[in-house]
């Protein structure tokens, strides 16, 4: 079965935004470069979950012309994914993406049951405590960014029962940056 992932960069306190949305938080790694992270982020997935907001936002994001090798063949393998969105608001936007807006559980389990890679949430809060309080979230990866912000747009917010979490494995780089993985237990 696939597992789903939550993977995102927070600050030391736990925001994954500024307090007007903003991510210039967000420590470079002189070692490695954006698109050997994203790479490396989609090497096991071949599904991308979205909250609406970050569709909008990334969810058709491009390489820009003057991009390094690494980051346009991360922007290829990116826009190759198959592609979900859970809105009540979006319609068809005509870019392949699929939208849920109903039933959630249901079709979530639906996917996982289907053969394949594991699956990236990417999102935002809204959409990662949506997932938490339905139990389909089966590991979390983050990347631990050495500021804290103080304000801003917290990852952990309305989340309805303690779940407990069971340490993968953590990686330290020059930056200060620290990858942290974890399992679930869900109920």
């Amino acid at each position: 079965m696939r597992s789903i992932i939550l993977n995102l960069a927070v600050s030391f306190d736990g925001m994954i935004e500024g307090p007007d949305g903003e991510l210039d938080w967000i420590v470079k790694d002189e070692k490695m470069d954006f698109g050997d992270i994203l790479n490396e982020i989609l090497s096991d997935k071949d599904i991308i979950f979205y909250g609406r907001v970050a569709y909008e936002k990334f969810g058709q994001q491009q390489a820009g012309e003057n991009a390094s090798p690494k980051i346009k063949e991360a922007f290829r393998l990116l826009n190759y994914k198959t592609k979900y969105v859970f809105s009540q608001t979006m319609k068809n936007d005509h870019t392949g993406a699929i939208i849920i807006s109903t039933g959630i559980r249901e079709k979530v389990q639906e996917i996982k049951q289907q053969p394949g890679k594991n699956i990236w949430l990417y999102g935002g809060a809204k959409i990662a405590t949506t997932f938490f309080n339905l139990d389909l979230i089966d590991e979390i990866r983050l990347a631990i960014h050495p500021v804290i912000l103080g304000k801003g747009k917290p990852l952990f917010q309305h989340i309805e029962h303690r779940k407990r979490l069971i340490l993968l494995s953590s990686r330290d780089y020059p930056s200060g940056v620290t990858l942290v993985k974890y399992k679930v237990e869900n109920r």
